[in-house]
């Protein structure tokens, strides 16, 4: 069966705080898509973490979003392309998603589908803590512009937000 051509792969853990956050948005993000034409074109897989294995997700694909919470990241949230890099590292668990593009690339011998990061800022990320109340606003934010991502499923489209949020950033600093 081929697959949808657009991945959604959320990462985070439920149990930690603001680690939700990737979780949380790909389930409002599937109860959007439910019952309409859009849930053809989009896969949403979750998981704790990015592994080797996810490199066979993103197979014959045309889109891949990353979507996690981070620290650091410039509230709501960061947006920007994944670039493949390859590394070398003593385990094959934590993959960040460039890594992931990289190990792609040398298991398939070809280059990724276009990839972006959607990091959702997060602030507590203790074991058994509840969504913070910044984070709620922030998965919020996140929604409303997954579903502006969605309803324009191209690279370009999508490199143009992602070179938005880039001046947007560098007009702050």
């Amino acid at each position: 069966m081929t697959p949808k051509p657009v991945l959604l792969l959320a990462l985070g853990n439920d149990s930690r705080g603001d680690d939700a956050l990737g979780p949380l948005l790909a389930r409002r993000v599937q109860a959007w898509l439910d019952g309409s034409d859009r849930e053809k074109q989009v896969e949403i897989i979750e998981d704790y973490q990015l592994q080797i294995e996810h490199a066979l997700d993103i197979a014959q694909r045309r889109l891949v979003l990353f979507v996690d919470a981070g620290t650091g990241t410039r509230p709501p949230f960061d947006f920007c392309e994944a670039r493949p890099q390859r590394r070398q590292t003593h385990t094959t668990h934590a993959l960040a998603p460039q890594a992931l593009l990289g190990v792609y690339e040398a298991v398939h011998g070809a280059a990724p589908p276009p990839a972006f990061i959607l990091c959702l800022e997060g602030v507590g990320f203790e074991l058994g803590n509840a969504l913070s109340a910044p984070a709620k606003v922030h998965l919020e934010r996140g929604f409303e512009f997954c579903q502006s991502l969605l309803e324009q499923p191209t690279a370009n489209a999508w490199r143009r937000l992602a070179n938005a949020e880039r001046t947007e950033m560098a007009g702050h600093a």
